[in-house]
Formats: C-alpha cells, structure tokens, sequence
C-alpha cells in the first residue's frame, strides 16, 4: 500500500462551461464507465473542457495513470454547504475543496441556508459565489415551499429559470400532505425531482436516535423506523397519485426500503438515495454519546444495514450521497440531546463505498461508480456529466485501489470536523480530481 500525503491545488475561476483552454492526457489507465458499459486500460484525453477521442495538439498536461482507475467525476446530490448565513460551519469555497478531496466534482446543496434558497437572487448568489470561488460545480436546489415552512408553495418556476435542478424542504419535512401533492402537480411541468425528507415530526419529536434496545440503556429519547417510513409510505402514494417525480433522500431503514422497491415494481415514478453511515454504522456507535454519531434520521440497526445493502444491490436505491452536514465544535461539543444533528461526508464517501461495499463485492465498482455518478446525473438532469463518453464535460475521478490514508483532524479539509470516522484507516480514495478537464486536486 503507498501512503501519499494529500495536495489541494488551490484552483479558483474555473470556468465549468466547457471553456477551459487546457488539454490533457492520463495514460495508461484503467477506465470504468458505466454509462457507456466500458471496463478498459486505454488512453483518456480532454480537450477545451471536454472528453475527446483524440487531441488536436500536443498535450499541455501528460499523467501516467498505472496501476489506477479512471471513472466519470463522482456527483453529491444531498449537501449542506452553509453559504450564505452560516459560514462559520462552511463555505461554498471550503466545502467545494472538501468535495474535490474526496473525489467529488459536482456537489447538489439543499436549501435550507440562511436566508434559504427560496428566490431567485439567493440562487444567483451562490451560483456566482461557486464560479468565483469553488473548485468544483454547484447545483443549488430550492426549497419547495416558501420559507421552507410547509405552508405554500415555492415560485418553483422562478427558481427553475435561475439554475436550482430540484426543490426539497430537507431539514424539515412537508408535513401538509395537500401541499405535498400540489408541489409534486407543480415540479411535474418542469421535470424535476421533489427530494422527500422523509419525517413524520409528532413520530420523532425530542428524539435523539434510534428507537430500540440502546436508546432504553441510554436513556436517550428515541426515533422509531415508523417516524421515516410513514412518510416514505404517504410520498410514494403521492407520486403515484399525480405522475409526480419524488426522490426520497437519506433512506435509511429496512421498511423504507422494501416501500420503495415495491412502489419501482408498480411504476411509481420514485428514486432513492442513502449515505454510507446507513451502511457501515449501527446504533450500538452512540453509546460512546459522540455527539459525531448524531445524525437525522438516526444510525439503525444491523437489520437495517442489511436491507440497505441490499436495495444498493439490487437496484432499489439509485444514489449514493453524503448528506454532508458541518457543525462547529462548539455546537457539538455539547449534551448529546442539545447537540445538533448532522455529520459531514465529502472527504469520506469514496473511501467508504470502496471499503464497505465494493472490497465486501456488494457492488461491483462499476455498480457503485453508477450510484455515485451516473444515476445521479441521469435523475437531475445533469446533461454532459456521469459519463466519460466523447463531448461529455471533462470531469473525470482517478481512483487510487492502494492509496492508504488515516482520516484525521488534522487532514480534514472541510471547515468542520464532525466525522464519526475520525482516526479511520482507509484504503483506496482519489488522488486525481479534473472539473472541465482541470486538475483541481492531486495527492502528492
């Protein structure tokens, strides 16, 4: 194994346009892209921010990809970026560094920032914020209801027309279930998701974690699977009422996951993304009370973990995200039930679904490159990403299987370190990340 020391290349004004006036050329890699079935050691070439079959000059950039793995730039679709209103946690500059270390080259950030991302300016703002300053692409998305308060409608149009490619209330969910169902009538006629938090409050309010055998030792207040799983259950029958498209996110018990593989199996129109705490940590984590293992919705059981698994494996679960939440210390370092939920998961994602899934051959890594990047694309309607076929954007992520790292304090780019993986030893992450054919990450 080659322990490599990590190198931000503090990249900012990337154009992510296809503008960029660069080439470049990674010899000799194996290159895994789904979108196009191709497994292959070959040549990959870019060219003015795209994937080309040939330059039409001399390379300005050459790397020798031996021995690693090229695969279409990994696509976050839940994020919490902070900006504007919370930057102590982070930034749109900080967090998009973040995602470049962690192989990521298109991060989708939810709404609710202060003020939240429920007009058009907000939207303009951080679309303007991540040209000037982020390293990677930023897709904001909208809040689904004005306010994010559950009580009208958001001018979903309006927010379509300034660049958000969903809408979702995530934090919160939409209690009203008429409201739900107008805002899945409305997001309909513009083709793009409603993202479900999917949470029945009067189930988990004042709960702090899973509802089971721990939370009575601990004598913690609890969230039962049927706080979730409810409003799973009322969302699929929403969709299935208008025609409506609902992306249900941060999936994360077995009910919920045998809901929806039996709504795919009628024709609902329903995806579904989970987050590699729901398939690597159980509950039994919080009896450290590490504040780190406080998350919405709560770590599970084992039980849980394998029904995750398996919807990852046979289809059910489309997405792989982070749900990348940052706190400050300050925030976390409190009683576990006054701390805030949340973790943060750009540094970590890759490694993880490579340890926990690919190396215990859940999924093939083609399988897993299609739930971190193709499917993505595909659901958000992200056209030229997911895929390193001729014209597509140049975003490409070089995966090293034998880069062996320990996660630390220390190394965490992100401008919070509320990670219950902290002093982790991982092996296999990204050691080269191109936006529009320019290396905006590189471990040294």
């Amino acid at each position: 194994m080659r322990q490599l020391n990590d190198r931000l290349i503090w990249a900012v004004n990337v154009t992510f346009n296809g503008t960029v006036k660069m080439s470049l050329q990674i010899k000799n890699i194996r290159i895994v892209d789904p979108s196009q079935n191709k497994d292959f050691v070959g040549d990959l070439f870019a060219e003015n921010g795209r994937i080309v079959s040939k330059l039409s000059s001399v390379p300005k950039t050459v790397i020798d990809g031996s021995g690693k793995i090229a695969v279409p730039g990994l696509i976050d679709v839940h994020s919490h970026l902070r900006e504007p209103g919370q930057e102590g946690k982070e930034t749109i500059k900080t967090g998009t560094f973040a995602a470049a270390k962690g192989g990521i080259t298109s991060v989708l950030c939810m709404p609710n920032t202060k003020p939240v991302i429920d007009n058009a300016p907000t939207v303009e703002f951080i679309l303007f914020k991540a040209q000037k300053e982020g390293v990677v692409n930023v897709f904001p998305i909208g809040c689904a209801t004005k306010g994010s308060l559950g009580e009208e409608i958001s001018e979903i149009g309006v927010l379509k027309k300034a660049g958000i490619v969903a809408v979702s209330d995530d934090g919160s969910p939409v209690s009203s279930s008429q409201i739900m169902r107008r805002t899945l009538e409305y997001a309909k006629m513009f083709k793009f998701p409603v993202i479900s938090h999917s949470e029945d409050k009067e189930l988990s309010k004042n709960g702090v974690m899973n509802e089971g055998k721990n939370s009575m030792i601990l004598g913690l207040r609890a969230i039962p699977r049927q706080a979730e799983e409810v409003m799973v259950a009322r969302d699929i029958m929403l969709a299935e009422l208008t025609g409506g498209f609902l992306h249900i996110a941060h999936v994360s018990t077995a009910g919920s996951v045998e809901l929806i593989r039996q709504a795919k199996k009628k024709g609902v129109n329903v995806t579904a993304e989970t987050c590699p705490h729901y398939f690597t940590l159980t509950d039994d984590i919080v009896k450290l009370y590490d504040t780190n293992t406080k998350m919405n919705p709560p770590l599970r059981e084992q039980i849980d973990i394998d029904a995750v698994k398996a919807g990852l494996s046979d289809g059910t679960i489309d997405c792989i995200a982070t749900d990348h939440a940052p706190h400050m210390q300050e925030e976390k370092n409190k009683e576990f039930d006054i701390a805030p939920f949340g973790i943060i998961g750009f540094e970590t994602m890759l490694s993880l679904v490579l340890n926990e899934l690919v190396d215990k051959k859940v999924l093939t890594l083609s399988q897993a490159v299609e739930k971190m990047s193709v499917n993505p694309a595909k659901i958000f309607n992200l056209e030229g990403r997911g895929s390193l076929k001729d014209g597509s954007f140049a975003d490409i992520t070089v995966i090293d299987p034998e880069y062996s790292y320990r996660f630390t304090k220390e190394s965490i780019v992100s401008k919070s370190k509320n990670s219950p993986f902290i002093d982790r030893t991982f092996k296999g992450g990204a050691v080269i990340v191109a936006v529009g054919g320019k290396i905006v990450y590189k471990a040294a």
